[in-house]
């Protein structure tokens, strides 16, 4: 794989999924030895969390499963990311309801959903309504295998 991957992760306020989903990768791509091969992020459609810290339950769950996010902050989406990132992953289609809002057309085809690569298709879990963060756990890291999967497969 000579290549280097830059996926771009998204939810609402990018305190819960997106930094999980960003975190389980990273995750992922070192213990493939591959972490060389990645730039991976993630970023809120929202303006409504910037600045704040992943939210402490999402922050334990990942800790469960030794991985660790200190310093990550929630940030907003910008164009810049748009034209950077290669794959924009979004949680859920709320999210792209979003970005069309944001930036228009996905002209470049770089959108899609995290669950779509998986066998079973829709939106990530959400826990800021559910209370659940195992549920968005094993979305996020099913998800993530998924994509990590489809990435190898087409190198």
């Amino acid at each position: 794989m000579n290549t280097k991957h830059k996926i771009l992760f998204v939810c609402h306020g990018n305190i819960c999924r997106s930094p999980m989903a960003e975190f389980v990768m990273k995750h992922l791509a070192d213990e493939a030895g591959l972490t060389d091969h990645f730039e991976i992020a993630s970023a809120a459609t929202s303006t409504e969390e910037i600045g704040n810290p992943v939210y402490p339950p999402a922050r334990r769950k990942l800790a469960e499963h030794g991985i660790g996010c200190e310093g990550k902050t929630a940030r907003q989406m910008t164009w810049d990311d748009y034209q950077h990132f290669d794959r924009i992953i979004i949680m859920d289609h709320n999210n792209l309801r979003n970005l069309k809002r944001m930036f228009g057309e996905d002209k470049n085809h770089k959108i899609s959903l995290l669950m779509d690569f998986t066998h079973r298709p829709g939106d990530v879990a959400d826990p800021w309504y559910t209370g659940d963060f195992e549920a968005t756990w094993r979305d996020v890291l099913e998800g993530c295998q998924g994509l990590l999967n489809e990435i190898l497969k087409s190198h």
